[in-house]
């Protein structure tokens, strides 16, 4: 599989390449070329690939439910991904430059990494100082 490879045009590189074998008179059955595809994923799909061995019967199982399977999977990978940028995209547009917390803009709070602030322009609210 190549890197970026969607699992859809995966499988219909490996199946079309399967039936051109089949047709010059090599025996294959399912249960080779599923082996076959589990162990030319690329590294992202490593602990599927682990979770379908240990759970799902391999000797049985045929290109179709692996296909599905692994479909399945990589959907949530693209989800994920675009909760991912979703949430960086409203990051950088955030305005302001307040931190954590409520308000915005000039307020600031105690705690590690705030920048020093000049104490010269602080007013006390008693006295007015």
């Amino acid at each position: 599989m190549k890197s970026g490879e969607n699992v859809s045009d995966y499988f219909s590189r490996v199946v079309s390449l399967a039936n051109r074998m089949r047709v010059y008179g090599e025996q294959l059955v399912d249960t080779t070329i599923v082996e076959k595809i589990l162990r030319s994923l690329t590294e992202k799909y490593n602990y599927i690939v682990c979770s379908i061995e240990e759970l799902k019967d391999i000797d049985v199982m045929s290109v179709d439910e692996l296909q599905s399977s692994l479909i399945v999977h990589e959907q949530k990978f693209h989800k994920h991904d675009t909760e991912e940028q979703a949430l960086k995209i409203t990051h950088e547009n955030r305005s302001g430059g307040g931190g954590r917390g409520r308000g915005r803009g000039s307020f600031r709070g105690r705690g590690r990494g705030r920048q020093a602030f000049d104490r010269s322009i602080v007013e006390c609210y008693k006295c007015h100082k």
